[in-house]
This record gives structure tokens, sequence and C-alpha cells, in this order.
């Protein structure tokens, strides 16, 4: 019996050495880590494993007129990693091997029942064993089981009853023993596949992480020659590429590494493989020159995988990363390109949006000017009109007033402007403004630390205007608008309180509501603030009738510099 347990342990070796090779094929990894199989690549499977199982007949040790083999541990393993298509398959095909050729055939017709249950068994725990992370254990123990199963069988099956028990006697010990090892060892060895890819899988996602940390701020600006240059210049330091390259529809945007002679931004030929990428929309994994057909016949590239580069599932250009060798494009090069791909496609759909958010945010601070304009621009005419002889001094100061509200009104193009300045703008319009009153309206002042603030412009003035038309206006005899500043451990709040005729409580609601022509810019205001700084942010208004109108200007904290 030792020399027998010696014997087939020396065998299973050259088996173990077939699965580790085996490991290392790309196209099996690619196999046995899929999800989904789809039945062509189940048939594949299907026949490498009841290979796997055939080879351990021929690598059997004659004795007693049968064969001590380790059939077993490819049929096993293909049902438990490929699932009961595969192990029936498998063991459907060994065993009818077994079968067919009649060696020994003693035991031929048992042994290939037994492989065949053998392959049952290990497609019906498939999914068992896909739920374990050390596989290898409790494949040891499903192998014993399925050996003594083999064992049964001759039994039942093999006649004369008599050898077969002399058989068995002999065999099952060192069979179930060392195949139960080779299979346990055969799955530490494909499950390998399955840690390579974990440790490749947080590799790439650290890897792609960092690029993505460094690459943010430059796509925020949106996707030219110069961020497409400063990106990819960040992902060939990262990885280990010849080159790396983006291209935007029909032209190079930038190239850096091996070929930045030839493949220069700004040309308009492409690659073959660009060319069908940009195409198909799916990835294209170059493995040699040809493929690559670049124009240039000194061109050193030999292999790079190109992957889409996509904006709301339009193709708008590829990320390229090549090598000087051919078929030097690795499962990790793929996974790596498909993953930054993803990411800058996503970076760069923020940045369209983030761009359209600031723009519109123009297009609002245009419309609110727009609208006060005209309006305010009439009434400062009129009102300096009939100063000009009565009162030439005033005149000439309300035109100088006037000259400075315009001039800031037209020439703002920042996102935030100083509290400060923004007061300088109200106090022009106040000043044309209490000319029409007659020195009936009068604002009180308490900003304290206001140099500090920061708010987007035109904030304040369409409060005040607001509160001058149709709280103070409508109203007989003097009228106060009350400005103060006040900061709290959450935010900060800039309050504009007129003591005119105040609003119903159900008209509150409507103040805010878009469109609305009777309250100048409060909406505008209000959405303005709560696209630059938050939903919590904005205006908030209370009111009550007789009394007067308070609206809030809610800032965060951060905003004071």
């Amino acid at each position: 019996m030792s020399i027998l347990f010696e014997s087939l342990l020396s065998r299973l070796g050259i088996i173990i050495v077939m699965a580790y090779l085996l490991s290392r094929f790309e196209p099996f990894k690619r196999l046995i880590i899929k999800k989904n199989i789809r039945l062509s690549e189940k048939l594949i499977l299907m026949i490498v494993f009841g290979l796997i199982g055939i080879s351990g007949t021929y690598f059997g040790i004659p004795i007693h007129g049968a064969i001590a083999n380790s059939r077993v541990i490819g049929v096993l393993i293909g049902g438990l990693l490929g699932g009961p298509v595969v192990g029936i398959g498998a063991g459907f095909i060994a065993g009818f091997h077994r079968w067919a050729i009649d060696i020994h055939g003693f035991t031929a017709l048992a042994c290939a029942v037994s492989t065949f249950i053998e392959g049952i068994i290990g497609g019906s725990l498939h999914l068992y064993i896909l739920q374990k992370r050390n596989k290898w254990l409790p494949t040891f123990v499903i192998c014993v089981g399925a050996e003594l199963i083999q064992m049964l069988m001759i039994l039942i099956i093999a006649k004369p009853f008599t050898e077969a028990l002399v058989l068995v006697k002999i065999i099952w010990i060192p069979m179930v023993l060392v195949n139960s090892l080779g299979a346990a060892v055969m799955m530490a060895i494909i499950e390998n596949i399955f840690l390579e890819k974990a440790r490749i899988g947080a590799y790439q996602a650290q890897l792609s992480l960092t690029i993505a940390d460094k690459t943010l701020p430059i796509l925020r600006k949106g996707l030219n020659e110069q961020t497409a240059y400063e990106t990819v210049k960040i992902i060939y330091k990262y990885i280990d590429a010849a080159a790396v390259a983006i291209t935007y529809k029909d032209k190079i945007l930038a190239h850096v590494g091996v070929g930045e002679d030839h493949h220069k931004p700004g040309q308009s030929y492409l690659t073959g493989g660009t060319n069908k990428v940009i195409t198909t929309g799916h990835y294209f994994v170059a493995q040699n020159k040809k493929f690559i057909n670049c124009s240039n016949e000194t061109c050193q590239l030999e292999s790079a995988v190109i992957v889409p580069l996509k904006e709301k599932e339009k193709i708008i250009g590829t990320l390229k990363i090549y090598q000087t060798s051919q078929n030097a494009i690795s499962s990790v090069e793929i996974e790596l390109a498909l993953g930054l791909a993803q990411m800058f496609s996503t970076q760069l759909e923020l940045a369209k949006a983030e761009h359209q958010a600031k723009m519109l945010s123009k297009a609002e601070l245009k419309a609110l000017q727009a609208q006060v304009n005209p309006h305010f621009l009439f009434n400062a005419l009129n009102t300096i009109r009939s100063l000009v002889r009565t009162n030439p001094d005033k005149s000439r100061d309300l035109l100088a007033h006037l000259a400075d509200y315009f001039r800031t009104n037209l020439q703002h193009k920042r996102d935030l402007v100083d509290l400060e300045e923004e007061i300088q703008h109200v106090k022009s319009y106040l000043a044309i403004e209490n000319a029409r009153f007659e020195g009936k309206l009068k604002v009180h002042w308490q900003i304290e630390g206001g140099e500090e603030v920061l708010l987007p412009p035109f904030t304040l003035q369409p409060l005040v205007e607001n509160a001058i038309k149709h709280g103070l206006y409508p109203k007989s005899g003097e009228g106060n608008i009350y400005i103060s500043l006040r900061k709290t451990m959450s935010n900060v709040k800039l309050i504009v309180k007129d003591d005119g005729i105040g609003i119903e409580q159900d008209q509150i609601k409507k103040c805010m509501e878009e469109e609305n022509p009777k309250h100048i810019g409060l909406n505008n205001v209000n959405m303005r603030l709560k696209s630059h700084f938050g939903s919590e942010y904005g205006l908030s208004i209370f009111s009550e009738p007789g009394k007067g109108t308070t609206i809030e200007v809610i800032l965060p904290k951060e905003v004071v510099n």
C-alpha cells in the first residue's frame, strides 16, 4: 500500500503542474473569474476539465486488473468551479472515455458511473463552494466523500465481487487521501486566481483614486489640449506604460511618452484602433503593430488598449495606453484603462454640468440687472431732471451716484464680492431713492465685521428696492429701513427690515415664486444663493400686515474670510 501511495503522489505532481500552468493561462483565468458564463464558455470549461480527468486515467497505476487514478480531481474541480453543466459534462467526458477505452476493463463501467456521479456532486455544490473563503478545505472533504462513493460503486457494479473487494481494500486509503489532497491543492492553485483578482482590484482602486484626485481639478476646466496634456502626464507618471494619449473626436489632444515626435496634439489623423473604438463604442486591445495601424513606419508602439471617453453615452474621444512590445497589454492594464475612462467620463460630465450651472447663474444675474436697470433708470432720471434747475449741486451728486451704481452693475464678473462693496452699491441706489422720497426715507446701518463677509453680487440691492417699492412707498409719512449683520455659531445673517405696510402670510410664498413681477428679483436672489452655497441657505421672509417686513439673507459661516 505504501508503494501505491508513493506512486500516486508522484503521478499527482504532474496533475498539479498542469493545474498551475492552466491557472497562468489568461483566457482560462478570465473564464474562471466571470460571474455570468455563457453556454459556449461552459462548453470550453467542460472540455478542459474533462481532459484533466482523462489525463488522470492515463497517469493512473495499473493494479489488480484496474487503475488507481486521479480522474476525480479534474471532474470534481470542474463541477465546483463551473457549476452543474460543467461538472456533468466533464464527468461524462472523462467517464465515457474510461469505459470506452476498456483498459483494465474489470472496473471500467463502475469507474465510468462513479466519475459521472462525481461530476454531479461537484456541480451540485458549486454555489456552496463559491461562498467559502478558503475553498481548499471543503474541497478536501467533498473529495473524500466522492472517492468513497467511487469505492462503493466498484463494490456494487464490478464483477466478480470478491476481486472488487480485494481491489477496494488495497486502493481506497491511498486514493481517498492522495486524490483529496490533490483536489485541495488544485483548488488552492486556482483559488489564487480570485485572490490575484482581488489584489489587482485593490491596486487598481488605489491607483485610480490617486490619479482621479490629481486630475479632478484639471478636468473640471473641461477637455482641451492643455487639460488633456496635464492629465496624460499624471497617468504616465503613475502607471507602467510606454505612452499615454487622449483623443477628442477626430484629433489628438495629448500624447506623452514614446511616439511624441509624430503623435502630436492637433493632428487630425487617428490610428485604426482609435477609429474602431469611436465607431463601435467598445474598448479595443491592439496586441501588435498591425492593429495599431500607425501611419508612421518608424513608430515603436507595438500594442495598446484603447477605451472610449463618453459624455452621456455619446463617444467624445478615447484614452489610450501603449506598450513597445507585442502582446504586452495585460488584463490589469485593460481594467485600469476602463476604470480611468469611466472616471474621466464622469468628471467631464460633472465639469460640463458645473459650467452650465455657472452660466445659468450668470444668465440669471444678467436677467436681474436687465430687470432692475430700466425701472430704476427711469425713476432716477426723472428725479434728477426735476432737480437740475432747483438744486444743481444735488442733481450733480445724484448723477455721480447714478454713474457709480451703473458702473458697478456693468462690471461685475466675480462669483462673490465683499459685503462692503455691496453696501457701497446700495448706498448709491439709496441716495437717488432718498431724493425721490424728499428726505422721508431713513436708513439705519448696523454692520460690524462686514468687511470679512463675501456674498454673490446684487444680493442686497434687490431686497432694499423691494422694501422701498412694496413696503414704504405705499405707506404715508416717514419710512425706515434697518440693515444689519448678525453672526451666529452656524451661519451669517444679513437682515433687511422695513416698517412698511407688510405682507399677508399667504402672499409671502408668492413673493418667492418664479416670474413674480411684483417682487423684483427675490426669487432670483434666493435661487442664486442656494445654487452657490446649498439648499439650506438663501432668503427667509417674515412679515405682518401694518408692521413691516423682515428679510434675512442666510449665508454659511465659511463665507467669512
